[in-house]
């Protein structure tokens, strides 16, 4: 009777070994499916939740929601290239001109700007809106801007970015959402 014990002792132990293991396992796939289904929204995100209301890249040939002047632009008379970006352009060109100083320098840079988004029309309205705002920051970035950026083509490329990017932070700080995708010169000059 002693050799009947000794013979199940090892089987016992390898049956709560295989069920500690399969338990660990279990374990570990419901946990990962867990937090593969919260990844995808399946999830702990709250009933009702939605994706906050942005403005959408706008297809060449769709309809925008948000036309800003829908009386002084009929874009039923305008015809879509094939070509190029899938997207549409639009643009907020800026009533007034700029006036700035250049940075350590008695230089002078003048000019006129307009900026392009290919999203709907909440951004030129958002543009329109805020202005003042937008004007500010833009002669904050003329002002630092150095002479030899004025006169270089590498340089006007830099500001441009940089326009785009202090635009782009005024929308955000009052809309949520930037959406200037590059600035344009009208005029340029430098004294």
């Amino acid at each position: 009777m002693a050799d009947k014990n000794t013979d199940e002792e090892p089987a016992k132990k390898g049956g709560k070994l295989k069920m500690v293991v399969g338990a660990l396992v279990l374990l570990g796939v419901g946990i990962g499916g867990t937090v593969g289904a919260m990844q995808l929204g399946y999830v702990g995100t709250p009933a009702g939740a939605q994706e906050p209301d942005k403005p959408k890249l706008l297809a060449k040939g769709a309809e925008d929601p948000y036309r800003v002047d829908p009386d002084a632009d009929d874009t039923s008379t305008f015809v879509d290239g094939e070509g190029g970006s899938e997207y549409r352009t639009s643009y907020y060109s800026f009533e007034e001109g700029f006036t700035a100083n250049l940075k350590d320098s008695a230089g002078l840079v003048q000019l006129s700007l307009a900026a392009s988004t290919r999203h709907d029309g909440r951004v030129l309205q958002w543009l329109k809106r805020h202005e003042l705002a937008v004007r500010s920051a833009i002669l904050v970035e003329l002002a630092n801007t150095p002479e030899d950026d004025a006169y270089s083509v590498e340089g006007k490329q830099r500001l441009q970015e940089r326009l785009a990017k202090a635009i782009n932070r005024v929308l955000t700080e009052k809309e949520g959402f930037g959406g200037v995708d590059q600035v344009h010169f009208r005029t340029y000059l430098v004294q």
